[in-house]
């Protein structure tokens, strides 16, 4: 279980970090950000999910390591 909810919190950190171009560019725009909101919305429900899926949790030190532990499983 804990492979998953490490995968679950990978993906949704990245789909945090892929809306903010397009928040900023909406902004910039004067235009609704309409994908980046929901970007950011299925990212923070992905890492909510996975904070609250993981017994002991999450902290700020372990996120590298999980990548590491995501990217390495992808790799093998």
């Amino acid at each position: 279980m804990a492979a998953d909810t490490d995968l679950i919190l990978v993906i949704g950190i990245l789909m945090c970090a892929m809306a903010i171009p397009s928040l900023l560019a909406a902004f910039s725009e004067s235009r609704a950000p309409r994908m980046g909101a929901i970007m950011v919305l299925i990212g923070g429900v992905l890492v909510t999910l996975a904070l609250t899926q993981k017994p002991s949790g999450y902290t700020f030190g372990e996120i590298p390591d999980v990548f590491v532990r995501v990217i390495g499983r992808a790799l093998n």
